[in-house]
């Protein structure tokens, strides 16, 4: 059996960018399944690591990012899902969630080869961080009810993308995934 890790993407947000509106639907109808996730990881102690942006806050640690989103005007879509003490945190400046971070050295010292994916956007950090999973040859799950796009087009094409040329699965958040 092999060892699995939820990662949430991005989720520690405080949507004061351009595509902020467009975003937002997507994000509240996700954020159930993302709880789901969360908890049902929880609940089989793979491992939670969040995956975020600094907001170009390079000083920043999580509890930073964390107090900067919670006073903003969408804490209510951060509150659910908030990291607990257990959760893993890595700080990204680029779409992947490997670009120039720690996390493919953190997966390995805790042997985990499958990475089931949440959080936004779909089209593309999920899009992204799914190829570079994918060349790194870990295997990948794409729960795609608790992912969060901008563009549906794009969302639908990505998913379609990530399945056939990167061997994800897709998955509900509804699914025994862990």
């Amino acid at each position: 059996m092999s060892a699995k890790a939820l990662i949430v993407i991005d989720m520690l947000n405080s949507y004061d960018h351009q595509d902020a509106e467009a975003l937002l639907p997507s994000v509240r109808k996700a954020l159930p399944n993302i709880t789901r996730l969360i908890e049902q990881a929880r609940e089989h102690d793979a491992e939670v690591i969040y995956v975020n942006d600094n907001f170009g806050l390079w000083r920043s640690h999580h509890d930073e990012l964390l107090d900067v989103v919670l006073r903003g005007p969408h804490a209510d879509l951060v509150e659910p899902i908030r990291p607990d003490d257990e959760s893993l945190f890595v700080v990204k400046a680029r779409h992947s969630i490997f670009f120039e971070t720690p996390l493919e050295y953190l997966l390995r010292q805790h042997g985990i080869d499958t990475i089931v994916l949440c959080g936004q956007v779909t089209e593309q950090c999920v899009l992204y961080s799914a190829l570079d999973a994918h060349i790194r040859h870990l295997n990948v799950v794409v729960a795609e009810d608790a992912c969060a796009h901008i563009h549906g087009d794009l969302a639908t094409a990505a998913l379609q993308m990530m399945e056939r040329n990167m061997q994800a699965r897709l998955a509900d958040s509804a699914e025994k995934i862990f």
